[in-house]
C-alpha cells in the first residue's frame, strides 16, 4: 500500500506541473465558459415562457446557433483528456529506462500501474469536477435560480458518468501503453479508435439501417425498425452510450426521446410529464454498467500483460 501511495503522490505532482495538464484544463475551461455564456443568452427567455421546474439544468444543455451545449462539449474533450493521461503511463517509463530503475526500489511492480491508473482517475475527476462547479457558480449568479436537490443529484450522477467514461478511454490508452513501446504509436491508435467510435460508426448504423429498413415511403413499422437497427449498431459504441445516458439524466423532459422514436403527441405528453431521477437512473442503468465495466476490463487487461512482461535494466 506504501508503495501505491508514493507512485500516486509522484504522478498527481507529474500531472499538476505538466503543460499538457495545464492546456487540457485551460481548453476544458474556455469550452466551458463558452458554453456557459451560450447558455445564459437563451435560458431567460426559455425560462419565463416555460413552466419546466428543472431550469438549472438548462446551464448544462442549451445550445446557440453557433457554439454547441456544455454536454457536447464535454463530450468531445472528456476522451481526449483520459488518453492524454494514460497513453504514456507505462511505455514513456520504459523507453526512458526509468520503469526499471523505480522497480529496483523497494516498490512491487502492480504498484506502478494502480498508482498510475489512480493518480489518473484524480486528475480527471478534479477537471471533470471542478468544470462543473464553475459553470453552476456562474449559472447560479446570473440567472438567480438556485437548483433544487433532484437537479443537485442529477449533477452529481452526471459527474460520475463522466469519470467512467474518462475512466473507460485511459484505460484504453494505458493498455495500448503497456502494448507499443512507442509513445506516438500508442497515442495514434487510441485516437483512431476514438474517432472511428465518435464519427464514423454513425455514419455506418445509418447506412445499414437504411439498406435494411428504406425510409422512402416506409410505414411506421418499418421507421421503428430502422430506428432500432441503428441505435443497436451505434451502442457498440461507448460514445453512444454516454451521450444516451447524460441526455437523460439531464433533459428529465422528453428523455425517451433518446431511446425510441415517438409521435408529436407523445412529444407534447413528455414535456408536460417530466420523468423523476429514479426512472432516469432505471434507463441510463444499462449505460452505465457497461461503461464502468469496459473502463475495468481494459484496465485489468492492462495490469495483467504489464505484470507479465519482462522488463530490463538495459
Amino acid at each position: 500500500m506504501r508503495g501505491i501511495l508514493t507512485v500516486y503522490r509522484k504522478e498527481l505532482s507529474d500531472h499538476f506541473s505538466s503543460k499538457k495538464f495545464i492546456i487540457l484544463l485551460g481548453l476544458v475551461y474556455l469550452a466551458g465558459l463558452s458554453s456557459i455564456y451560450v447558455s445564459v443568452q437563451n435560458i431567460r427567455d426559455a425560462a419565463q415562457a416555460s413552466t419546466d421546474a428543472f431550469v438549472f439544468l438548462r446551464l448544462f444543455t442549451t445550445a446557440g446557433d453557433i457554439l454547441p451545449s456544455f454536454i457536447t462539449f464535454i463530450s468531445f474533450f472528456i476522451p481526449i483528456v483520459g488518453i492524454v493521461f494514460g497513453f504514456d503511463a507505462i511505455n514513456s517509463e520504459r523507453s526512458s529506462r526509468n520503469l526499471s530503475r523505480l522497480l529496483s526500489q523497494p516498490i512491487y511492480r502492480d504498484s506502478v500501474i494502480n498508482g498510475k491508473f489512480l493518480a489518473g482517475i484524480t486528475t480527471l475527476s478534479i477537471i471533470i469536477g471542478s468544470i462543473v462547479l464553475i459553470i453552476s457558480g456562474i449559472g447560479l449568479r446570473i440567472i438567480g435560480v438556485p437548483p433544487n436537490s433532484e437537479e443537485i443529484l442529477r449533477l452529481l450522477f452526471f459527474i460520475f458518468i463522466c469519470i467512467f467514461y474518462g475512466t473507460f478511454w485511459m484505460g484504453l490508452a494505458m493498455l495500448f501503453s503497456v502494448i507499443m513501446d512507442k509513445t506516438a504509436t500508442s497515442i495514434l491508435v487510441s485516437i483512431a479508435i476514438w474517432l472511428f467510435f465518435m464519427f464514423f460508426l454513425p455514419i455506418i448504423a445509418s447506412a445499414i439501417a437504411n439498406a435494411i429498413s428504406p425510409l422512402e415511403d416506409a410505414t411506421l413499422a418499418t421507421q421503428v425498425q430502422n430506428f432500432s437497427i441503428q441505435k443497436g449498431i451505434s451502442r457498440i459504441s461507448p460514445a453512444t452510450l454516454f451521450n444516451e445516458s447524460i441526455l437523460i439524466l439531464l433533459i428529465p423532459t422528453g428523455s425517451h426521446l433518446f431511446l425510441s422514436p415517438v409521435l408529436t403527441s407523445d412529444i407534447e405528453r413528455m414535456v408536460l410529464s417530466p420523468i423523476s431521477l429514479g426512472q432516469s437512473l432505471i434507463q441510463v442503468w444499462p449505460q452505465i454498467v457497461i461503461i464502468f465495466a469496459l473502463a475495468i476490463i481494459c484496465f485489468a487487461v492492462s495490469y495483467i500483460l504489464f505484470m507479465r512482461q519482462e522488463i530490463r535494466s538495459t
